[in-house]
């Protein structure tokens, strides 16, 4: 297994991984290539793909604003899940926010995902009970 920056051109695999994936929430007006792509470039090597054969078999968005990171978007093709790809994904990004000075990184999960969780837990991520997130739909 081979984990990339993840680039642009292969868009249209990692968004078909994406939409395969259940829990992974994706927005027809944010998840575009053209949106992916200015994600991309805000936020450089903090993004990674991992290949099998040539083949997308798991993909993970990372960026930060100076002070936490965000993961977004983690998926693993089912028959690649309980072999360590999501975990090296996620290695990878925590690497590289630590190399900037980042210290914290923060993810979404829908409630019902209990995989993603699950995972995220047995990893060492801990759920803030604290918090509620509060979204605003900002019209064109």
């Amino acid at each position: 297994m081979e984990i990339t920056e993840l680039k642009i051109e292969h868009y249209q695999e990692i968004f078909s991984l994406w939409q395969s994936a259940e829990g992974v929430g994706l927005d027809k007006d944010v998840d575009t290539q053209e949106r992916i792509g200015i994600y991309l470039q805000r936020n450089p090597r903090l993004s990674f793909a991992a290949f099998e054969k040539g083949k997308v078999v798991g993909a993970v968005l990372c960026g930060h604003d100076g002070r936490r990171g965000y993961l977004h978007h983690l998926a693993v093709a089912e028959e690649y899940r309980n072999k360590g790809t999501g975990k090296l994904l996620v290695e990878k990004v925590i690497s590289k926010l630590r190399m900037l000075g980042i210290r914290k990184c923060n993810t979404f999960v829908f409630a019902d995902n209990v995989i993603g969780r699950e995972f995220l837990e047995k990893i060492g991520w801990t759920e803030r009970t604290d918090l509620k997130v509060l979204s605003k739909v900002i019209a064109p």
